[in-house]
């Protein structure tokens, strides 16, 4: 039974800390976890089995800090550190290992210097190996930052086609650390096809439980919470967190009720908290999260909702009709584009359609920077405005969210062009109601060529 299939039936327990539980083991201060894959991977196995002896269904690998920006041996350690989860899991055939994904360390552009793609390769390059390894999944996790989050997510699905889990880590008032609340995260991360979606690290148990609802009101997919024991603080040089695990089991279960379909633990908490969590919740009522229904676009901080009301759209991103547009795109003037963008925004117009074609122009190359730049100096949300595709595809790769494109219609070329990219990169899309042969005259053919695009973008 694969992992997702599991899940359809039954509540899945992740493990809980690692970095605790091996300086507990003798791990000295300051030293990686993921280097005693290969000094002492005994103490590894040993970490695992006890997770699974207290009924935990997932461990995860001791990889998270490695990544091939950080260790020119990451392979050598991705592979040891399956072999320890393998050993662990010798009497225990029934369950899974994840292949547990951390943030690289530095800062995406713009606001560090690590390239998108950059991003993109770092995460592959795990993630290849952990394929290979025989990984049961793959876990996203301690995300702070949306874009690199995308990164990961996108190198999971061009690497492999395992399960891919994502949790991000909220602070006190619901957002990353980079700004985006939870709508913003499940909008982006649904239309990335992410199998389950949640939260990890950060918030004790209690704090976890407040976002619950919000997941549970806007999340179709399965809804992950792994939270810290509590709040750390150090005792006699060891540090130590302040919610035990029979109060951590009582948060547990509010949080299992409220919606939450995977359980885990992270900083601070041991297998005996994972043993009184699985106790407290095995028997509680089951059910995925029902599909919501609900048309959002996001940006890199929140959601737009599209809904039977009204949502202006601002224009002036657009060449058509405007002199001054075309040359600065014509000279490259980005200056002047940004403007334009701000011009909206301090007008509180929600949605910027960026249009930057002009047949004089290399539209693909302009795209991609004018999105990048835009979502640098504002966070509305960003339409995708081109018949290009691919300008449509570098405008998709790069946005940090989830955009709203423009546009579909009913012909088969624009549908077999466009279609993949919105399932690939996600999106909502407005559907023109052209058919092969042009505009139709009645209102009847009209509404047949739109059910004709609708029953295209399902399949």
């Amino acid at each position: 039974m694969t992992i997702l299939e599991r899940l359809r039936k039954e509540r899945i327990y992740m493990d809980g800390g690692t970095g605790t539980m091996l300086q507990a083991a003798g791990l000295p201060g300051g030293k990686a976890p993921e280097d005693w894959n290969l000094e002492n991977p005994s103490e590894i196995t040993k970490l695992h089995r006890s997770y699974l002896e207290a009924g935990c269904t997932v461990i995860s690998s001791n990889t998270f800090g490695v990544n091939s920006l950080k260790y020119d041996n990451y392979e050598e350690l991705i592979r040891a550190a399956f072999a320890c989860a393998r050993e662990a899991l010798k009497d225990y055939p029934d369950r899974y290992v994840a292949y547990d994904v951390g943030p690289t360390g530095k800062l995406l552009e713009p606001l560090g210097d690590l390239g998108f793609e950059d991003a993109v390769s770092i995460y592959k390059d795990g993630m290849r190996v952990a394929a290979d390894c025989g990984a049961d999944c793959i876990l996203i996790e301690t995300m702070n930052d949306s874009y690199e989050t995308k990164a990961a997510v996108l190198a999971a699905k061009e690497t492999c086609d395992l399960p891919v889990f994502v949790t991000n880590v909220y602070d006190g008032s619901g957002k990353l650390m980079t700004g985006a609340n939870p709508p913003a995260m499940i909008a982006m991360l649904e239309g990335l096809h992410c199998d389950a979606i949640g939260m990890n690290c950060s918030l004790g148990p209690d704090q976890m439980a407040k976002l619950v609802p919000v997941f549970a009101e806007y999340a179709s997919v399965p809804i992950i919470v792994t939270p810290n024991a509590g709040l750390p603080r150090v005792e006699n040089g060891r540090t130590v967190y302040d919610v035990d695990p029979e109060e951590f089991a009582r948060h547990m279960v509010t949080i299992a009720n409220a919606g939450a379909t995977i359980l885990g633990g992270c900083c601070g908490t041991t297998p005996e908290y994972m043993r009184q969590v699985i106790a407290a919740t095995k028997d509680l009522p089951y059910a995925l999260p029902e599909p919501k229904n609900r048309t959002l676009i996001s940006s890199y901080t929140h959601a737009v909702e599209l809904k039977r009301g009204p949502v202006l759209i601002g224009e002036r991103i657009n060449p058509t009709g405007k002199k001054r547009l075309k040359e600065a795109l014509r000279t490259k003037n980005l200056n002047y584009i940004l403007q334009e963008g701000l011009r909206q925004v301090e007008e509180n117009v929600p949605v910027l359609d960026v249009n930057v074609g002009l047949p004089e122009i290399n539209e693909p190359e302009m795209m991609e920077s004018v999105v990048k730049e835009l979502q640098a100096v504002t966070d509305a949300v960003l339409q995708i405005d081109t018949t290009d595709p691919e300008a449509m595809e570098r405008a998709l790769r790069h946005y940090n969210g989830k955009a709203l494109i423009n546009s579909v219609n009913g012909t088969q070329k624009s549908q077999e062009a466009i279609l993949p990219l919105i399932q690939k990169y996600g999106g909502a899309f407005i559907a023109l109601t052209i058919g092969e042969d042009g505009i139709p005259e009645t209102a009847e053919d009209r509404v047949a060529v739109a059910e004709q695009i609708a029953e295209a973008a399902a399949s």
